[in-house]
């Protein structure tokens, strides 16, 4: 059974809090839909229609590019315990570079890690719950660290230099890299 709400409650922010993976879904108007699991404490809930997540550097920028083009996104977090819950909430959405002018207001919300390349910031315009029934239970054994491992032995002049040159996604859209390594709090 699915419901439909215009913004974010109260039980929907503390199943967002409590969820160790949620799913991110771009696309524009032509070319692939991207879609990818996400993990860390990287996401927070700004308010009942806005919603943040610090993104770090890994094999492409697709969803910057996709936002860049077409601004829409689609997280999916979904109840691998009791009850059973998916919750989607969709949106339009904006990479903020550590260059930007919102970099400072939206950082201050996070602990940085080593690698971080970009917040986007997102108008969440509609909610969508729906019962997960079918979601298997599972338990979180641990957070994988070798994205983070990867990012803090990186060379800061080698790892700026890498992701100057990362100015398209795999299909030919535009992004604007990040403009300083970011070795984490």
């Amino acid at each position: 059974m699915s419901e439909l709400f215009d913004r974010l409650n109260d039980d929907h922010i503390a199943m967002i809090a409590a969820q160790p993976v949620f799913f991110v879904a771009t696309a524009a108007a032509e070319g692939r839909i991207n879609l990818s699991p996400k993990g860390y404490d990287a996401v927070r809930v700004l308010g009942p229609s806005r919603l943040a997540w610090l993104d770090l550097g890994g094999s492409g920028n697709e969803t910057h590019a996709h936002l860049a083009e077409d601004g829409r996104i689609t997280l999916m977090f979904c109840n691998f315990q009791q009850p059973a819950l998916i919750l989607r909430a969709y949106g339009r959405g904006v990479p903020v570079l550590p260059q930007d002018a919102e970099w400072e207001d939206l950082a201050a919300h996070f602990t940085l890690l080593p690698g971080t390349r970009q917040i986007f910031d997102i108008a969440v315009d509609s909610v969508q719950t729906s019962c997960g029934w079918g979601v298997p239970l599972m338990t979180l054994e641990d957070e994988r660290a070798t994205l983070v491992k990867y990012h803090r032995q990186a060379d800061p002049t080698t790892w700026e230099s890498k992701t100057a040159a990362r100015t398209r996604s795999i299909d030919g859209l535009p992004t604007r890299p990040s403009d300083r390594y970011i070795a984490g709090e």
